[in-house]
């Protein structure tokens, strides 16, 4: 123990690097526990007794990181502005808090937790993330520790004085493709089942979701339109990951998109392959399929189970993505399906065409 006078606080050893600290505020007496060499543990309670002073000290307290983060999450991740945060950066908070963050730092109380403990964590993801996944976790853990000392939780934030900030590195801004290179892509998947998704991706510079989220009544093939309304989202839960449709964030993202003859064309053969498939025709034998009516919710490319079918079941957004890559990058290496949307609307912007047209000629 280390002997002090009246008010200056007692260090006490409980262990290898451990130490219980114990000092009087206002005459109320207080202790702490804290892991770290005896030095750390005299300049830690030395700041103990300044935040007495200067009128900054807070109650140590018995709450866990885990049950502070829970409860952060719970009320929406509010940042400094304490306005909340939309339900899919939620969700993303919680994935990286429940997966890279908790399971090293959870049972930590939160005034136990010290800029070190979060370095280790640092270097041990290092080995584990991408370095852009490395600073997403950097900035939840910082905002959620932010909003602690917000709330008079912490005293300071150790992530403050964390030795190791990661970086999130320069942005992928991936290919832009020129209109026949855009071409050339398109034509690379006729004879896939990826065709037509990859077609509309191209030809309209709709996102990945919202493909996937498009049902058969969106297509209007007299007024040759597609109608924009909804995306397909994945959520982690309970049960696992879920997926189901979702509405725009804006309002402004449901949009009608002018099509031409030839995707309309194949749009309408999509629609027919699930008219045949529900009626259990075989392709090539001649039948009035206007007699078929599809589900109400019916998805234009939706999930096909083996032995399975139902076609409001939506797809799995990554295996488009897989896929996609897997062929395209054989021609065009380091391509994403996202660089679709990109190399369309630059596409647009040559030609002085207004986004909700599509006057593209890919199927040359």
């Amino acid at each position: 123990m280390t002997k002090r006078s009246y008010g200056e606080g007692g260090i006490f050893e409980r262990g290898e690097n451990t130490f219980r600290l114990t000092y009087r505020i206002r005459k109320e007496r207080f202790a702490v526990t804290f892991k770290g060499t005896r030095k750390e543990a005299q300049a830690k309670l030395r700041e103990l007794l300044k935040s007495g002073d200067d009128g900054t000290h807070v109650e140590p307290s018995k709450i866990t990181l885990a049950e502070w983060a829970k409860h952060w999450l719970s009320i929406g991740a509010p940042g400094r502005k304490k306005k909340r945060a939309g339900r899919s950066s939620v969700e993303r908070y919680e994935q990286l808090m429940r997966i890279y963050v908790i399971p090293t730092l959870g049972t930590k109380r939160l005034q136990q937790l010290q800029a070190t403990d979060i370095d280790r964590l640092y270097t041990e993801l290092e080995t584990r993330l991408a370095q852009q996944t490395q600073h997403q976790v950097h900035t939840v853990l910082g905002a959620c520790l932010g909003k602690a000392l917000q709330k008079g939780l912490l005293s300071c934030n150790p992530i403050d004085r964390t030795e190791k900030v990661p970086h999130g590195g320069e942005s992928n801004h991936g290919q832009v493709l020129d209109q026949e290179q855009l071409t050339a892509v398109v034509q690379m998947f006729k004879e896939r089942s990826l065709y037509p998704i990859v077609a509309v991706a191209a030809f309209t510079g709709a996102r990945r979701n919202e493909i996937l989220g498009l049902r058969c009544r969106d297509l209007d093939p007299v007024a040759k339109t597609l109608r924009i309304e909804r995306s397909v989202e994945e959520r982690m839960g309970r049960d696992g990951l879920t997926r189901g449709l979702e509405g725009p964030k804006r309002e402004s993202h449901k949009r009608t998109i002018q099509i031409d003859h030839a995707l309309v064309r194949l749009l309408l053969s999509v629609r027919e392959q699930h008219q045949r498939l529900i009626a259990g025709v075989p392709e090539g034998v001649a039948v009035d399929l206007s007699l078929v009516k599809l589900p109400e919710e019916a998805l234009m490319f939706p999930s096909f189970d083996k032995g399975n079918v139902d076609l409001t079941k939506p797809r799995a957004p990554r295996s488009i993505t897989d896929m996609f890559e897997e062929h395209a990058r054989k021609a065009f290496p380091g391509l994403r399906f996202h660089d679709l949307r990109g190399s369309h609307e630059t596409a647009l912007l040559d030609a002085g065409v207004a986004r909700t047209r599509c006057s593209c000629p890919l199927w040359a």
